[in-house]
């Protein structure tokens, strides 16, 4: 019985590595830059009046990531957002391996398109370090959601954790893998 290899990994594999090697001349495969993990965060900041919105968020997250996801904690008081501390006020849950390129995969294939007037995503989220984040608006963009049930549409960032020591080398990455960068004019 062969093992299963993602369509993403297998391309990363086959074209990502080759063309990365040629196009910044690296002599061995452990240098070139990988994909180590996808964050995804969600920040519900209604949560502090209802409750519910924690469960309502946790089970999207859960369906679109296909990981259950985790709720994220206030570490202190805020009296200014009726905030107390260790109240629910987010979700985010981490993705690596098979279920990271499947993820990123459905992003590009099925989610990114959905998006209104997408001309691609914006260039100029990387942090230096290699690593990329990118802001999606409305979370009906995911097919996995059923819009009927969605009581409240909220915006959340996925980040792309990679092992590329630059910008460069991991725009070259993302873009290797299929991300649609916006076109300079």
């Amino acid at each position: 019985m062969e093992k299963y290899t993602p369509r993403l990994r297998k391309h990363y594999e086959e074209a990502v590595i080759p063309a990365l090697t040629k196009q910044f001349n690296y002599t061995t495969v452990m240098q070139v830059p990988r994909l180590e993990k996808v964050c995804l965060n969600q920040g519900v900041g209604a949560a502090t009046a209802d409750k519910k919105m924690i469960d309502t968020a946790l089970a999207e997250m859960t369906t679109v990531a296909g990981q259950k996801a985790v709720s994220t904690k206030s570490k202190k008081d805020i009296s200014n957002f009726k905030l107390r501390a260790n109240t629910a006020i987010g979700v985010r849950v981490t993705l690596r391996g098979n279920k990271m390129y499947e993820f990123v995969d459905r992003l590009i294939a099925a989610s990114l398109p959905r998006v209104r007037d997408f001309k691609g995503v914006n260039d100029k989220s990387f942090d230096g370090r290699g690593n990329y984040t990118l802001g999606v608006t409305e979370q009906i963009i995911f097919p996995e959601i059923d819009i009927d049930k969605v009581t409240r549409i909220g915006g959340m960032d996925i980040t792309f954790v990679t092992t590329a020591t630059n910008d460069q080398e991991a725009r070259a990455l993302l873009q290797e893998l299929g991300i649609p960068f916006k076109k300079e004019n």
